[in-house]
């Protein structure tokens, strides 16, 4: 069954968030220069960050310890996107044993959800404005925990200590980021939340604008306990009470007890890993949308796309390519541990054949449905309408470990409600809201009791044959997350572009029917080439937007990083 274009539309584009991204859209004309740095380096989307995360390197800090300053910053200074009331999926690399393992900070539906958790009174979905700033879209976070978990695997710091930069920040002052501003000042309902309101204006009645100076005092008292206490600072005690009071209030309250939040467990599992061409690239498994992102790649490796750097032929080869692992993604992907997710046969090379076979050199034909791949059952069509709150940071540190790793908060400001200086999440609207079709065939992507939702974040890594670090990458943008690293991955590794020449390249994504791109970026006579082929090219719309990062270690072992010029971030090294 295919999905229609206008569904397709209201899915990738949050409520609101159409004035927010062409008031921080970044001008294509003026791409941001690449970096290099000899030993490590941070990619991520505020410069602030960034420097936190270097002082830890510096310090004699890992790349764990970096990401947990890193992290610690973008949810002071990018709240739209990222914080402690959020989840995450991280990917390591260790540049001792060669090992990529998949962090799993995923938040999870409480106990008591159900499977019509957003039903209204009448029988029916909730409209997504409603739901989103319900206490009930809330789930319990997770970003803290699995970087707790990571740290104490991986870290050389005392975890204590990785938070000083973003507490100095909170306590004392920082500069309010152009894309933070614009997010607090918009249509989305969430900006309109009281909590929001309060936090965003200002004595004299206004919001708070670029550039000017903003403390958060709450905030740095909660990274102080954070420090302290570890991840039950925020999942027991005064906080954890003051997150389920809060989700309580309203009329679409969650079923959240402090039972849910302090029995939450981040899981670390071996990445899933699979070849592309003299390449193995690494991702966490389901619920992630990683293993999407494999199979796009698998498909494009059965392909000539070597051959047609930046050409249309090229272009033609990604959408077609990517109208597949859509339309296989969005049918049969959930919560491993409540669903059977066919991984393996969605990425065995026969059943890659058959998909790439689909694919006419010529003209694109209608939307492609769903393959049958083995230990598939039988799914509903997925009704699920991820909207976008999220980011990405990479590092790479001077032993060479390295972090890709995608944070969220689900919408902008996550449900719009504070505790303790940082926003709640409202991640449980990536459930389907539906969870049969007329049939009763069950949605892979339904509520459950202690379920994960789905998600698109894909935090990727690659090595070489001889399992050493090639490059990382990621991106946030809601469900077209995967089809921006898809787009990143394809441009370092066939196209053999740098960081930034990849992420600088047009994003572009085709599903069902719709090819939602940036026309200006391609060079002359791409687009109209595209639409020789039956793939019409339209600007737009993107989720959040892309915030695009890597890193790539080059032949020399000097390190090249790229950052989304798309946003405000940054890569830099030393």
């Amino acid at each position: 069954m295919t999905v229609p274009a206008s569904n397709l539309s209201r899915r990738l584009l949050p409520v609101g968030l159409a004035a927010f991204l062409a008031a921080t859209a970044i001008s294509a004309s003026a791409p941001a220069a690449p970096e290099k740095g000899p030993t490590a380096m941070i990619a991520a989307a505020e410069p602030d960050a960034v420097e936190a995360g270097l002082k830890v390197l510096k310090a004699g800090g890992s790349a764990v310890d970096a990401a947990v300053a890193v992290q610690a910053v973008l949810g002071l200074e990018e709240p739209q996107s990222s914080g402690l009331g959020g989840g995450s999926f991280m990917t390591y690399y260790d540049a001792k044993t060669h090992q990529v393992t998949a962090y799993n900070g995923r938040e999870k539906a409480p106990a008591g959800a159900t499977p019509e958790l957003f039903y209204g009174a009448d029988g029916k979905p909730l409209p997504k404005a409603v739901a989103i700033v319900g206490g009930r879209s809330a789930g319990v976070p997770g970003a803290i925990a699995m970087l707790h978990l990571a740290q104490s695997q991986h870290g050389k710091l005392a975890w204590k200590d990785l938070f000083g930069e973003a507490e100095h920040l909170a306590a004392d002052g920082f500069h309010v980021p152009a894309r933070m501003a614009a997010a607090a000042s918009s249509n989305a309902p969430q900006a309109k939340q009281p909590d929001a309101v309060a936090y965003f204006t200002k004595p004299d009645g206004t919001k708070v604008q670029a550039g000017e100076l903003m403390k958060n005092p709450a905030y740095a008292a909660t990274l102080r306990k954070i420090a302290a206490e570890g991840p039950k600072a925020i999942l027991e005690g005064p906080i954890a009470q003051q997150i389920v009071a809060k989700l309580h209030e309203g009329p679409y309250p969650s079923a959240m007890t402090l039972q849910d939040l302090a029995s939450y467990k981040p899981k670390a599992t071996p990445a899933v890993c699979r070849p592309y061409h003299e390449y193995t690239v690494c991702t966490p498994p389901a619920p992630s949308g990683g293993p999407a992102v494999l199979e796009g790649l698998g498909i494009l490796a059965r392909t000539d796309i070597r051959a047609h750097k930046n050409d249309v032929q090229g272009w033609y080869l990604f959408s077609q390519a990517s109208r597949l692992m859509y339309a296989d993604r969005d049918r049969y992907y959930g919560d491993p541990d409540f669903v059977s997710v066919p991984m393996d046969g969605l990425l065995d090379p026969a059943y890659l054949d058959a998909r790439a076979k689909l694919i006419d050199p010529d003209k694109a034909g209608p939307p492609p449905g769903p393959g049958k791949p083995k230990g598939a059952g039988e799914r509903a069509p997925d009704r699920t309408r991820e909207p976008g709150g999220t980011t990405h940071l990479v590092i790479v540190d001077k032993e060479g470990n390295a972090v890709s790793m995608t944070t969220t908060v689900e919408s902008i400001f996550g449900d719009g409600k504070m505790v303790g200086g940082f926003f709640l999440n409202n991640q449980l609207t990536d459930f389907s809201f539906t969870p049969k079709d007329a049939d009763g065939a069950p949605a892979a992507n339904a509520v459950a009791g202690g379920k994960r939702p789905r998600s698109s974040m894909a935090p990727a890594i690659v090595l070489d044959k001889q399992g050493r670090f090639v490059a990382g990458a990621g991106s946030p943008g809601g469900p077209s997350i995967i089809a921006f690293n898809l787009k990143v991955l394809m441009g370092m590794l066939d196209w053999k572009l740098g960081p930034q020449e990849a992420i600088n390249l047009p994003n572009m994504i085709a599903f069902d029917t719709v090819y939602a791109s940036e026309p200006a970026r391609y060079p002359p006579g791409v687009v109209q080439g595209l639409a020789a082929k039956g793939v019409t090219v339209r600007g737009g719309p993107f989720g959040e937007g892309s915030g695009e990062q890597g890193i790539e270690r080059l032949p020399d072992g000097t390190l090249r990083g790229g950052a989304d010029p798309r946003r405000e971030g940054m890569a830099r090294g030393y």
